[in-house]
């Protein structure tokens, strides 16, 4: 090879590791700039794009963890569950009282210590005698809820991952996307519904773009999701630690 061809080479070698060089610079320089390179894409989209998205990515997950506070009919709960479509568990603290629920199929299931049945209202048990006995009966035993008990209408809804998030993921007003942000390590993009009074959503930006925070409207609670499509056991509890009490419970 003439020295003539080796010095076009060596300047062919050059330019192309300049060219390469100045191409990953730029890219570099893109990836810092902009906060949606390398995410599933969904906060370069409208905001009621977005809460569309969110709304049939967690309708199609066949199970999730909810914990937080909700505010319902002016009392408010703290939840800690785990819900799929053939029920869920977990437990829900409300007025100084924690219980469990436990929902297969539509066998609902309520599980709490002797205390709580014996602060339960009098007159619903038959008064406060009957209602203190009811402690001793149904203490730390799973109390298997008749469907036409009062408390199986208002509990059941909290193991019901359909319905249960039919009511939270919805905002409230105009829709519009507040930034990018970080949930437990995560970079989520955030949607607000009337700047933010009518509920704050912050949405994955990474893989499927499921809800991760959600500030309900009007001071109405504050709930976390996780474990999106992680399945759970759900069985029945066994018939030694479960009581069927037969009759309307004891009013909490």
């Amino acid at each position: 090879m003439t020295a003539i061809a080796q010095g076009r080479d060596r300047r062919a070698v050059l330019a192309g590791a300049v060219c390469a060089l100045a191409a990953a610079t730029a890219l570099t320089g893109c990836s810092a700039d902009d906060p949606d390179a390398g995410t599933n894409g969904v906060g370069t989209l409208p905001a009621g794009t977005i809460q569309s998205r969110t709304r049939a990515a967690a309708d199609a997950a066949r199970a999730v963890h909810l914990s937080g506070d909700v505010v319902s009919n002016g009392r408010s709960y703290r939840l800690d569950m785990r819900l799929k479509s053939g029920g869920g568990s977990g437990s829900v603290t409300s007025r100084g009282g924690t219980f469990g629920l436990l929902r297969v199929g539509s066998k609902l299931y309520l599980k709490a210590d002797a205390g709580f049945w014996k602060h339960a209202e009098p007159g619903s048990g038959g008064g406060a005698d009957a209602d203190s006995g009811a402690g001793g009966k149904l203490g730390g035993k799973y109390v298997k809820v008749p469907q036409g008990d009062p408390a199986y209408q208002r509990f059941s809804g909290f193991t019901d991952k359909n319905l249960l998030l039919d009511g939270l993921l919805t905002l409230h007003g105009a829709l519009a996307k507040d930034g990018h942000h970080e949930q437990s390590g995560v970079r989520t993009i955030r949607v607000t519904g009337g700047n933010g009074s009518g509920g704050t959503l912050d949405v994955s930006l990474e893989g499927t773009p499921y809800p991760l925070r959600l500030v309900r409207a009007g001071g109405a609670g504050t709930l976390a999701f996780s474990e999106w499509g992680k399945d759970f056991p759900l069985t029945e509890p066994s018939p030694g630690d479960t009581v069927d009490y037969g009759k309307q419970l004891p009013a909490s």
